[in-house]
């Protein structure tokens, strides 16, 4: 149930003629990469264990992973609190499966036809079966979670499932709220985006042996750096590429989704303007969007957001100052740096 995920890393055909952005990406998750290929072919053992008439749904989900963050996150927590095993390539599968389930349920509720350039489940085979779908993945990863050694990893992946869940039910229930105040808009992002993130560091960290305090911190980075990423995808909506986005721009704004840009103009403008905009927003047609783009440039709503990402990827570094210098502890680092320079490059 989490919105199309932005391509942070571009494919051949975006924005990214010489593929600098790409190398970027590759050299912050290079202490993982074969602990990602792990994580891919355990994903594709799990085809297996679905009943063959079912075979065939799950691999097209499972095959439309994007470039792995949660499972990342997963190896570079572990990673800098003490040695991966195979628990950490389970645990990342089983994020990234939930992960999946709720996109595949998310393109449902938005009627999506394309997803990462092919079609949705839904689009493919229908509604019902993608609902199902959808089911037996989150099924099928807290089977995997409860065959842990320890109760506790089940039981965090639950919570953490029932979170991600409810956090897509406010959202649904605040479209077109337009005074919704920030705080509530950082807590639904924080239910629907950054709980998984926070839920990868933190049981990263403790299949190593993290002692609380670490656990602590790698929860909080989680937590932080998913907010960010999430309202990241929320500007990139209005001031992106659209092949970057992954989608049409003004998408959300056709969805009557809650923006943080959207927020800063309303919070700002003079009544007249804010009158506009929500006619707008309230009966949208794609013709709107030079409309609203030219007011939100007036109040800085960019500028506002892009300091607002900032703030948070400051509060992630900061968070992660207690673990031990390593390769995996550098690459997390590198991660909201990362972020950072994509969000600089945001209306450029």
């Amino acid at each position: 149930m989490a919105d199309t995920a932005p391509q942070l890393i571009p494919s051949e055909s975006s924005t990214d003629p010489t593929g600098r952005v790409r190398a970027a990406w590759e050299e912050v998750v290079s202490p993982v990469k074969s602990f990602l290929a792990q994580v891919s072919g355990r994903l594709v053992e799990q085809v297996r264990e679905f009943e063959p008439e079912i075979a065939e749904y799950a691999r097209y989900a499972l095959d439309n992973q994007g470039k792995q963050l949660r499972p990342a996150l997963v190896a570079l927590a572990g990673g800098a609190c003490g040695k991966l095993n195979d628990e950490h390539v389970s645990l990342a599968a089983i994020i990234e499966m939930i992960h999946l389930a709720t996109l595949v349920h998310d393109d449902i509720m938005d009627g999506a036809s394309l997803r990462r350039g092919r079609s949705t489940l839904a689009m493919r085979w229908g509604n019902d079966i993608a609902v199902l779908v959808g089911d037996c993945l989150f099924a099928h990863a807290l089977k995997l979670a409860a065959s842990f050694n320890t109760a506790d990893v089940c039981r965090s992946v639950a919570l953490s499932t029932h979170v991600v869940c409810a956090g897509e039910i406010l959202q649904s229930h605040r479209r077109r709220r337009w005074n919704m105040p920030r705080a509530e808009y950082y807590k639904v992002l924080e239910m629907k985006t950054a709980e998984l993130f926070a839920l990868a560091c933190d049981l990263g960290g403790r299949l190593s042996g993290a002692p609380q305090p670490q656990r602590d911190a790698l929860k909080r980075y989680g937590l932080a750096l998913g907010t960010a990423y999430q309202i990241y995808d929320d500007v990139l909506d209005l001031y992106g590429a659209e092949d970057d986005a992954g989608k049409s721009l003004g998408t959300d704004l056709a969805k009557g989704k809650v923006t943080l840009p959207v927020l800063v103009f309303l919070e700002n403008a003079s009544e007249p303007d804010r009158q506009q905009m929500i006619q707008w927003l309230d009966a949208w047609d794609p013709s709107y969007f030079p409309g609203v783009r030219s007011l939100l440039d007036a109040s800085n709503a960019l500028g506002e957001s892009r300091r607002t990402i900032d703030g948070l990827l400051d509060t992630a570094r900061e968070a992660i100052a207690v673990l031990p210098d390593s390769p995996e502890s550098r690459a997390l680092h590198a991660l909201p740096g990362f972020l950072a320079q994509q969000t600089a490059t945001l209306g450029v």
